[in-house]
């Protein structure tokens, strides 16, 4: 079946003054790779102010940006009767404590078991946004297969838009738990560095200055053991892997990480000791806090116990 992306808008702040427009839409845009954007402003499915213009063009201030990507033809998302922990739902939006070994959505190998088909079967046909396409519908960010913990679901395009602005904004906070090895020094600290793909491994992330966007994470430590400490992590920005990537670049990988860690894996735990903790964020259409916490997964703690037994 055909599935039709809606439009998508975005006016240009001060932040992007005289930046290029390709740039300038990988940055805010919906995860779109730079290769993809340039094909798009080349077919003219991205105008600016109703025009097409060049990759290269200079945006300015108060200009509109329209982006409507081509049709995808796709097999169609099934839904599955997979069991959601919902933190909070309303007409709007949910938010879902999306359990370790769930990947959120569909793509190469991972074809079904995701949130999205438990999101299918949750919820009726249209009743997710369109904006992040058909293989995402809903997604406004995401947290790895084996991160545990909460993120937002919009239900419509309106609302997607309005979140996704309050992401570019850095105004939706979020907060993770993380398990890493080693004793830290510093009691906070931020790790501010630059992260694109590997160019040894491109499946993979890494700390490099070309072809790179910037990536901030602020940390406190929690606990201190042995071998081991508890890092409270907040994200100023949100990088794919950027929590891992970020404390293997310091020396600190997290704890059971496939592919950050060390090359001889913790068996405490599958996968990296993280846990998206805290989501703080304003309902775009009641302009209401909304804060929410859930403590990490049983795994999660067990391991915690047993770091501080030893």
């Amino acid at each position: 079946m055909n599935h039709e992306i809606k439009q998508w808008q975005w006016r240009v702040t001060e932040a992007y003054q005289d930046e290029r427009l390709d740039k300038v839409i990988v940055q805010v845009g919906e995860d779109w790779s730079r290769s993809k954007v340039q094909k798009w402003i080349q077919e003219g499915y991205i105008k600016v102010d109703g025009k097409q213009m060049k990759s290269n063009y200079r945006l300015r201030v108060g200009e509109e940006i329209n982006v409507t990507p081509p049709v995808q033809r796709e097999g169609d998302l099934q839904p599955e009767a997979i069991p959601l922990d919902i933190q909070y739902e309303d007409d709007d939006l949910l938010v879902i404590n999306k359990p370790r070994g769930m990947v959120v959505h569909p793509g190469a190998g991972n074809r079904a078991g995701t949130l999205v088909h438990a999101l299918l079967y949750h919820l009726q046909e249209g009743k997710l946004s369109s904006i992040g396409g058909s293989e995402r519908p809903g997604i406004v960010h995401r947290i790895d297969k084996d991160t545990s913990g909460l993120l937002v679901v919009a239900k419509n395009d309106h609302i997607h838009q309005l979140l996704a602005e309050q992401l570019q904004q850095h105004q939706i906070k979020r907060i993770y738990w993380a398990l890493v090895q080693g004793v830290l020094p510093h009691n906070i600290g931020t790790i501010d560095a630059p992260i694109g793909r590997d160019p040894m491994d491109r499946k993979r992330m890494a700390v490099i200055n070309r072809n790179s966007k910037k990536a901030v994470t602020h940390f406190t430590v929690r606990e201190r053991l042995t071998e081991h400490t508890l890092v409270e992590c907040q994200l100023e920005t949100g990088r794919t892997h950027q929590i891992r990537v970020h404390f293997k670049y310091i020396g600190f990988p997290l704890v059971g990480d496939p592919v950050y860690g060390p090359k001889k894996r913790s068996a405490l735990i599958e996968g990296q000791a993280l846990h998206a903790r805290e989501l703080h964020f304003v309902h775009p259409r009641t302009s209401k806090e909304m804060d929410f916490l859930v403590e990490p997964p049983v795994e999660f703690m067990n391991l915690l116990e047993q770091l501080r037994k030893k």
